[in-house]
């Protein structure tokens, strides 16, 4: 390691000069160029210019840009909100367009290199990146490309080899990390997980060339940005309760169109490549909670956990606000937790971030606000106060989110908060039917038949990893693991596997965020319970400590486990697979371009030609379940309330369009209350004119 020490004065030249050049891209309007450099100096140089005032710049390299790309993404958000309410001052009618971003956000990072200049004349990382060239950094750096590469192969070809090798190649790396000795090695830890975190969600959000919802809501929150964008203008009202509570976040509404206004990039690209980015500073940040409490190594190997889960590359791509929500939950506990940051920058970074968790996400703010409360309140009966989480804490973050989910939208997040409140008061009746639970509940219970001897091989290896996980919490609360968790950590552990016994037991619990979306945030504090778990079971049983056998141990379950959740060997054995980039060439198309929401060209340009030709407002609008939700509502901008879902008892009157989408032309189902096939609509469709065909898409018009 190295000390790399610049004059200030040459900070606030490097920062002058990166404006000159992003003016000269834009200017010029150089494609490429713009967006890496633009993309660059918006997501890392605000949020430095910020850890220097708050003196947080002498630390690793890897919490200084963990800090740098956070205070960035708020200082986006929180500026463009800013410019949004108060340039009509100024009569300013489009505040997000490009011309008043970047010259109040540029103008602003100015103030604050000058003022760096002025308090101080060093900048200096007190642990720069090691100089030593490692072999395993050249391979570690070819993963993401390995990814990219490989899912547009398969994307285009059919061809998931290069796919398949990635992951064969994680996996082999991090048998070779677990059994390592080498010193070297584990200061790549950092790298390594920033780069297998990015490979594993890029080679899925490079498998289209559109926006793929894994079912989740992007959807929704492409919609509400597509509207924020076009009028260069955020309005926090929303009549709609479910798109309201979503454009209630600004995470995906001001944050993506401050970066589309000053980018210039393409809204699915964005969604599709800057978001994932972003996301993979999550695991970086939970390593760097994990280490000083478990060690470098347990933290790689718990980070490793925690990306593994298929949730962190599938479900979590089609939730935008929450991956920018799990970003300001991991510096918030970053923040907690930290002994060396100093009291004003800690309340500081506290307030700015819990500013950012509030306007991402609600629901992990509602389940932060919980955590933080119960700690709070149990710290208060065994009378052992905290000094980092106070009744001041607690107090100013229910007065931010409240006062946020209050006042925005009419207050649509408020009411939904209370309406899944009582969604769970009222499955209680169902208390003891285990059917009222969710089938990821039953299934991690083991109360779901499997369907193939591969999915019963599948769960063993995720039972065991959840056995240790167990074995970890007994071993941790019996104060026989040898872990550094001080008591604020350990109390929100024991909250986690509360909450996880809650999600349980209470009927309706789980329905209100999906049990996968649940446990992947739980896993922020129960991931480390794995390693140690095996840790103190191998104790157990051999009476001393054996860090060979706990290697043998951990690889043993967590590589399988890896390659499953990947659905890497489903893809390699022939079996039927969930993965879009590994089989999405062999999947159910009912699955895949409706469950999934995986979308072609054919149905992305029938769903332009209806935003630009259909009069919404004045004609009725048909189509299924799968394109109203998905195509129809991204690349169509079409509002959910203007389409009538397709059935046999459809009447098209005067005016009326339907459009039928891929999956109803080529694979002839429509999906509505039941499956249907396309010919039983003949009735329907022999009445109609044809308006639009492209091969996969056709929109009949009734012009009679």
């Amino acid at each position: 390691m190295t000390i790399v020490e610049r004059k200030s004065r040459k900070l606030f030249s490097i920062i002058l000069f990166l404006q000159f050049v992003f003016y000269a891209t834009v200017f010029f309007n150089i494609p490429i160029i713009r967006q890496i450099i633009g993309f660059l100096y918006f997501t890392l140089i605000p949020g430095f210019v910020f850890t220097k005032l708050l003196k947080l710049d002498d630390r690793h390299w890897s919490e200084i840009l963990l800090f740098s790309v956070g205070l960035s993404i708020i200082f986006l958000i929180l500026g463009g909100l800013l410019i949004n309410e108060f340039s009509f001052t100024f009569g300013i009618s489009r505040p997000l367009s490009l011309i008043p971003l970047i010259t109040i956000l540029n103008s602003l990072v100015l103030v604050g290199g000058l003022l760096i200049y002025s308090r101080d004349k060093n900048v200096s990382f007190s642990k720069a990146i090691p100089r030593q060239f490692s072999p395993f950094a050249l391979l570690l750096a070819s993963l993401p490309i390995l990814s990219v590469i490989g899912a547009i192969l398969a994307n285009t070809c059919k061809n998931n080899t290069l796919l398949l090798t990635m992951i064969a190649v994680i996996s082999l790396f991090f048998i070779f990390v677990v059994f390592s000795k080498n010193l070297l090695l584990s200061k790549l830890y950092p790298f390594a997980i920033l780069l297998i975190a990015l490979a594993l969600l890029y080679h899925s959000s490079f498998i289209s060339n559109y926006i793929v919802s894994f079912g989740s809501d992007v959807p929704i929150e492409y919609f509400v940005f597509k509207i924020t964008e076009s009028n260069a203008h955020w309005s926090p009202t929303f009549s709609d309760l479910e798109f309201g509570r979503i454009n209630a976040m600004l995470s995906v509404t001001v944050l993506p169109a401050v970066y589309s206004s000053l980018l210039n990039i393409d809204s699915s690209w964005m969604f599709k490549m800057i978001y994932p980015l972003i996301f993979s500073f999550v695991p970086l940040g939970l390593y760097q909670i994990w280490r000083k409490h478990i060690g470098e190594k347990y933290a790689f190997i718990s980070t490793f956990l925690f990306m593994a889960n298929e949730t962190f590359y599938t479900e979590m791509l089609g939730l935008n606000r929450q991956m920018i929500g799990d970003l300001f939950l991991i510096l918030l506990l970053f923040v907690i937790l930290d002994e060396k940051m100093k009291q004003l920058s800690k309340i500081t970074c506290f307030i700015i971030f819990s500013f950012g968790l509030v306007t991402s996400h609600y629901g992990i703010s509602v389940i932060f606000l919980f955590f933080i409360s119960f700690a709070l309140i149990s710290f208060f009966v065994v009378k052992k106060p905290s000094d980092k989480i106070t009744l001041r804490v607690v107090t100013l973050f229910f007065i931010l989110m409240f006062g946020w989910y209050m006042f925005t939208s009419k207050s649509v997040v408020f009411d939904s908060i209370l309406e899944y409140g009582d969604y769970v008061y009222r499955q209680l009746g169902d208390f003891w039917n285990p059917r009222a639970r969710e089938s990821e509940v039953l299934r991690g219970l083991g109360l779901e038949t499997p369907p193939t001897i591969w999915n019963a091989i599948s769960r063993a290896f995720a039972y065991l990893m959840q056995f240790f996980i167990v074995v970890g919490f007994v071993g941790l609360i019996t104060k026989r693991s040898k872990a550094n968790y001080e008591k604020e950590y350990f109390i929100f552990t024991i909250e986690a596997m509360a909450f996880l016994v809650a999600l349980i037991v209470i009927p309706g619990l789980a329905n209100t965020m999906n049990m996968t979306r649940f446990y992947h945030i739980l896993m922020f504090f129960l991931a480390p319970l794995c390693v140690l778990g095996a840790d103190f079971l191998v104790k157990m049983i051999m009476k001393r400590k054996n860090k060979l056998i706990v290697s043998v141990l951990l690889v043993n379950v967590l590589v399988p486990y890896f390659l499953f959740q990947t659905e890497f060997v489903y893809e390699v054995v022939g079996s039927y697979s969930w993965s879009i980039s590994l089989s999405g060439y062999r999947m159910n198309p009912l699955r895949l371009y409706g469950k999934k929401g995986y979308l072609d060209s054919y149905s992305v340009y029938g769903a332009q030609w209806v935003s630009v030709y259909v009069d919404l407002e004045n004609s009725g609008l048909y189509a299924d379940g799968f394109s109203r939700k998905n195509v129809l509502r991204m690349y169509g901008a079409v509002y959910q309330g203007y389409v009538d879902p397709l059935s046999n008892v459809t009447i098209v009157e005067y005016g009326g369009i339907v459009y039928l989408s891929r999956l109803n032309v080529i694979d002839r189902l429509i999906p509505s209350n039941r499956l249907w096939n396309t010919t039983e609509f003949a009735f329907i469709f022999d009445d109609l004119n044809l308006a639009y065909n492209n091969g996969g898409t056709i929109i009949y018009e009734n012009a009679s």
